[in-house]
């Protein structure tokens, strides 16, 4: 069965409190502070949001980073367009800012120093931003995505089949991962390639995310990094010679008022949209699979009622959010919560913790409530013109992914007491899942 952390059997991770000097979050009540390091804070990260939540919700970290807590809060910044997603404009703003992660990249790095910025639609602001969008949104639909739920379903019963018989699987290696990355393969149009490599780069690179890493993790990222920008140049070489009616050569062909996709820009996007087409819902589908095996009465309510399966995935993603933190950059100083955030500041917006605020989800929010109303309220794909454009793939899968494999292994129990969290602050997930059918 699984360990007895917060929140796994119904208790309210909320009402978690460390101990006056203990350990408990790793946050002393009378000196709340943003700690990933903190004992247990990958097993329970929303107890010690919660402490900064209540004691300090607009937070400035030693590293000086500002952290939002709130949901009021974290969603009126999220939709903020004054602020901005892009480096060279708050360099711009402040010349000497030089941030902790630019030194310590171009310190294992010099030619970092050198290298263009990425103008991907996560990085960039409008006009840029509305123009690429529009083009990647002209061949990322609804319909599209909605067209593929046969495809998806059938990856899912195909993946089910194969652990039928031994009596145990990995839910992350057996279904969590290879069900998203075969689709955003197939949808973008990838010739086969080595998967389990292109796993490996993309889990080291997106570690470039987190606000602190080691040395070793930043040089690992950024190899990585470089490696999949390498591969995906090769594959739009190919394409282009290749085109099909796949979604990379409607990229390569895009086009929108006499607008079309620079090669930069083209590459950029095809590395973030097959790393965050799969990374993010490799997360879904493993935390809230773990979450219903801890939450048992929730599993059965699922396990019984095909019409909680929308609604359901929903209240997943707020209780344990695949993304736990948004970024954006001041351009002027401004006042948050009582608090004055200087100009050219990294803030950023805790979504773990905005989507377990009382003020939004009621007193319960700590509980697990697969029939919660207001659970589409969470901000998990972010809010305002930088919401998740593969939101809607992700619902698809989940909804085809986690209620599937509850209906077809209905006695599904975890097969290990300790979770094995893959330790990454912003894109919180499992590296293994193993479970007893």
């Amino acid at each position: 069965m699984l360990g007895t952390q917060p929140g796994d059997r119904g208790e309210r991770v909320d009402d978690v409190r460390p101990a006056a000097g203990g350990n408990g979050a790793g946050v002393q009540q009378d000196a709340a502070m943003f700690n990933p390091f903190a004992p247990g804070f990958f097993d329970d990260p929303y107890s010690h949001y919660a402490v900064l939540r209540e004691q300090d919700p607009v937070h400035r970290t030693p590293f000086d980073v500002w952290i939002l807590f709130g949901y009021e809060e974290c969603n009126t910044l999220l939709r903020d367009q004054s602020l901005s997603v892009e480096m060279d404009k708050a360099l711009a703003v402040n010349p000497a800012m030089r941030t902790q992660r630019m030194s310590q990249l171009e310190g294992l790095f010099p030619e970092v120093g050198d290298a263009r910025l990425n103008r991907s639609i996560l990085f960039i602001d409008p006009p840029d931003h509305t123009r690429l969008r529009r083009l990647v949104s002209s061949v990322f639909t609804p319909r599209r995505i909605e067209s593929l739920r046969a495809m998806v379903r059938s990856l899912v019963d195909l993946a089910l089949d194969g652990v039928e018989g031994p009596g145990e699987m990995d839910v992350i290696a057996d279904l969590a991962f290879p069900l998203p990355f075969t689709v955003i393969s197939e949808m973008l149009g990838m010739p086969d390639s080595d998967r389990d490599q292109l796993r490996a780069w993309s889990h080291r690179a997106v570690k470039l995310l987190d606000p602190i890493l080691s040395d070793d993790d930043a040089r690992a990222a950024v190899e990585s990094g470089m490696a999949m920008y390498g591969h995906c140049s090769e594959v739009i070489a190919w394409k282009r010679k290749n085109l099909a009616d796949d979604l990379l050569s409607a990229l390569i062909t895009a086009e929108d008022e006499g607008d079309t996709l620079s090669a930069e820009e083209l590459l950029d996007t095809v590395v973030l949209l097959f790393i965050a087409g799969h990374e993010t819902t490799v997360n879904l589908i493993g935390n809230g699979t773990y979450r219903l095996l801890g939450n048992r009465s929730q599993l059965e309510r699922l396990r019984d009622d095909d019409s909680l399966d929308r609604a359901a995935i929903e209240e997943l993603l707020r209780f344990d959010s695949p993304v736990q933190f948004s970024r954006r950059i001041t351009l002027e100083e401004r006042e948050v919560g009582g608090k004055v955030i200087p100009a050219a500041t990294f803030v950023m917006t805790c979504l773990g913790s905005a989507n377990h605020d009382p003020a939004e989800f009621g007193p319960d929010a700590g509980e697990l409530d697969l029939s919660r109303p207001s659970a589409g309220h969470h901000l998990s794909f972010g809010s305002g013109i930088h919401h998740c454009l593969g939101a809607a793939l992700a619902r698809l899968e989940g909804q085809e992914a986690i209620p599937r494999l509850i209906r077809r292994f209905p006695r599904l129990e975890a097969a290990s007491e300790k979770a094995d969290w893959n330790g990454r602050i912003v894109l919180r997930g499992l590296d293994s899942l193993p479970v007893s059918l």
